[in-house]
């Protein structure tokens, strides 16, 4: 995807962002990924999952030479250790970041400066579902709210306009409002 301008705002190549648009309304079929992940489990409430390659743009990437590392565990009270945070925290974790890459990046394209930007988040859960205890509690979050405060150079009906822009296309938002097919088998 050939860049065809130099423009960066916010740390984001605008051209590159440009042309990558432009590359997949060509061809369609340059959007489809697949991420991965292997994690194994290191006893008690630990965990440790490895993230490396990924298929995107029509191709294996093969960038990454070292694999990323997260870790997981859970807090005294949950049985755990306490050397990192738990599952549901780091879905709290993608749901930020993907929000702030998706405000970023599209401030970039409208040429908003942000000058910073920052997500609180809380979930809401019940270990009745968890646990066992109830079929009528879910066992995952019941609600999330996250609130963000960002300085930028655009007037408040702009930035509540990105903000709903950035909801409609956030693929870890629309993670957590919308179903998605899971499967988990036996190796």
């Amino acid at each position: 995807m050939a860049n065809t301008t130099q423009q960066t705002q916010n740390g984001v190549d605008v051209g590159q962002l440009t042309d990558t648009i432009e590359a997949i309304r060509k061809q369609p079929d340059l959007a489809r990924f697949q991420f991965r992940a292997a994690s194994t489990w290191l006893g008690g409430g630990r965990s440790r999952t490895r993230i490396q390659g990924f298929h995107g743009a029509g191709q294996e990437d093969t960038s990454r030479t070292e694999p990323f590392t997260l870790e997981g565990d859970e807090p005294p009270v949950l049985l755990g250790e306490n050397t990192a945070p738990n599952a549901v925290e780091a879905t709290l974790h993608a749901l930020a970041s993907c929000l702030a890459v998706g405000f970023v990046y599209n401030a970039a394209a409208q040429g908003i400066e942000v000058r910073s930007l920052d997500f609180d988040l809380e979930g809401e859960l019940d270990l009745h579902g968890f646990l066992g205890l109830s079929n009528d509690v879910r066992p995952g979050y019941q609600e999330v709210r996250v609130t963000y405060r960002v300085d930028c150079d655009a007037p408040d009906e702009k930035v509540d306009e990105l903000c709903s822009y950035v909801q409609r296309t956030s693929p870890v938002l629309d993670i957590f409002r919308n179903p998605v097919a899971v499967s988990v088998a036996r190796a």
